[in-house]
């Protein structure tokens, strides 16, 4: 499966010509290219899918949204790694 997924933006920079993003999703951090959202700020979240920001969400939504995720389990799905995800989820225990 692959799910959009809300992330906050942890710094922006420019690759290319192209501005690329870190963003943090409930403690997994990954590139993501911020094309589609040329106005999108550090600190601000946005709904990523497959590696593009594609929509700017509220911080309260974007939590919620992230919870629900790791509580049904789709986001060890959608990221993979499970022992990463044990980690952040011990750390927000």
């Amino acid at each position: 499966m692959c799910l959009a997924v809300p992330g906050r933006v942890m710094e922006i920079e420019e690759r290319d010509g192209t501005r690329m993003a870190r963003v943090d999703f409930g403690g997994v951090v990954k590139e993501v290219c911020l094309e589609y959202l040329p106005d999108l700020r550090v600190g601000e979240y946005a709904i990523v899918h497959v590696g593009f920001a594609l929509q700017r969400l509220d911080e309260e939504s974007a939590r919620r949204t992230l919870d629900l995720f790791a509580e049904l389990g789709l986001l060890q799905e959608e990221f993979g790694d499970g022992e990463t995800w044990e980690a952040v989820e011990e750390t927000r225990r």
